[in-house]
């Protein structure tokens, strides 16, 4: 029982300070240091000389939606080049390759032509792990790129991609990482393996896989590893697979679940396009409540950022109508301001700021404010579609299109 105990306050202390031993001013995983799009250890400028933030550097690149993981000094991106899916690691300050780890990919998606990896690599200490479209789950040396082991979680456990291919970004805690599988057929859903060997350690729900990432959260206490799967919220216990409560959330059809949970103490905040909208939801250790559910904000994938008791989200779709940025409380779904007019867009906060990455290549960057929308500075830095989360690391900028891997420095000077 002792021995319990210490699990969960360390779990509880992993959780809260996100992916372990990561650096200040990483960007180890999807959405930062704790997966919810801001980046509280750096400092950005106010505005950019000359109306443009400087170019350090631009690298070729594969195909892909995946946007880069940073550690340290290193960058990793998970790309595809003919007949490989690869990861390459990159030296954060001149953009040069320092290693490459081939994967061979068949893959052909259903819909869009882009076929590389969907999933952005998560980095924990010196392993990197990333997720193929065809569901291979592969772990390698950060320094080396040495692969370590795989898992080809689509054959061991009866998944498949969906409309897009597999491309939830994997979760690390302590020893153990986490995947939305997409099982449905084998008690699959979410899966657990060991960090160190890829072995099999649970195996939970009867759910197919969405594009959202899953999240840790603590409740009075408990841990809960939250999974938007294909049609619902589901909170299991991180130890053991065993579901302990789970909510409706999402629609059939064309339509997909791509934004992560947006957690706040004991609330969170789920959103998606086509129809679904928003849902606010008080979390409990053993269930959920749904406190509101309404269109407030719908979208498509990008997730919401909530600082300050404010949301600052993207409503709309990349492929079609009106698009806004918003700022609401989320308890009183009072709206602060809306600004329509925008790119589809993804956001990082960081210094009081929001760095507004439209998939035109526009970047804005706008002043954290409930009280009105403020835009400091507007510029192209690229061209071709940006659709890929970008990530920000000691100042520096990560974006890419298409067939470039560009890096900005953004840093306040």
């Amino acid at each position: 029982m002792l021995n319990r105990f210490f699990q969960v306050v360390c779990l509880c202390g992993l959780i809260l300070s996100g992916t372990s031993l990561a650096h200040a001013g990483d960007w180890p995983q999807i959405l930062g240091p704790h997966r919810n799009g801001i980046a509280d250890a750096e400092q950005i400028a106010d505005e950019w000389q000359g109306g443009k933030p400087p170019q350090l550097w631009e690298a070729r690149i594969g195909a892909g939606f995946a946007g880069v993981s940073v550690r340290g000094e290193t960058v990793v991106l998970f790309h595809r080049e003919k007949g490989n899916d690869k990861l390459t690691a990159f030296d954060a300050a001149e953009g040069t390759p320092r290693w490459t780890t081939n994967f061979p990919s068949t893959f052909r998606p259903q819909i869009v032509e882009d076929n590389g990896p969907r999933a952005m690599p998560t980095i924990d200490q010196d392993a990197v792990l990333a997720y193929s479209p065809q569901g291979g789950l592969y772990c390698v040396d950060l320094k080396t790129g040495e692969k370590r082991w795989e898992r080809q979680t689509h054959e061991d456990f009866g998944a498949n991609g969906g409309y897009f291919g597999a491309g939830s970004s994997p979760l690390v805690v302590g020893k153990r990482v986490f995947a939305i599988v997409g099982g449905d057929k084998k008690r699959a859903g979410v899966v657990a393996f060991d960090l160190e060997s890829g072995a099999t350690l649970w195996t939970a729900i009867n759910d197919q896989a969405s594009y959202s990432a899953p999240v840790l959260a603590v409740v009075d206490g408990t841990p809960h590893l939250l999974c938007i799967t294909r049609l619902n919220l589901v909170s299991l216990d991180p130890e053991t697979g065993e579901e302990r409560f789970r909510t409706p959330f999402g629609q059939r059809g064309p339509t997909v679940n791509g934004a992560l949970p947006v957690i706040s103490g004991k609330h969170a905040l789920l959103t998606a396009s086509y129809g679904i909208g928003a849902q606010f939801l008080e979390l409990k250790s053993k269930g959920v409540e749904v406190v509101w559910s309404d269109e407030l904000l719908s979208s498509q994938y990008t997730t919401p950022i909530h600082i300050d008791g404010a949301i600052y989200g993207i409503d709309g779709r990349q492929d079609g109508g009106e698009i806004s940025l918003k700022c609401f409380d989320p308890v009183t779904r009072k709206e602060h301001w809306s600004k329509s007019g925008f790119g589809y867009a993804t956001l990082i906060a960081a210094d009081g700021k929001l760095l507004v990455m439209q998939t035109d290549g526009v970047l804005k960057l706008v002043r954290l404010s409930k009280t009105g929308y403020e835009e400091l500075a507007s510029t192209e830095l690229l061209s071709g579609t940006t659709r890929a989360l970008p990530a920000l690391a000691n100042g520096r900028f990560y974006i890419r299109n298409e067939r470039t891997l560009s890096c900005f420095d953004v840093a306040k000077r």
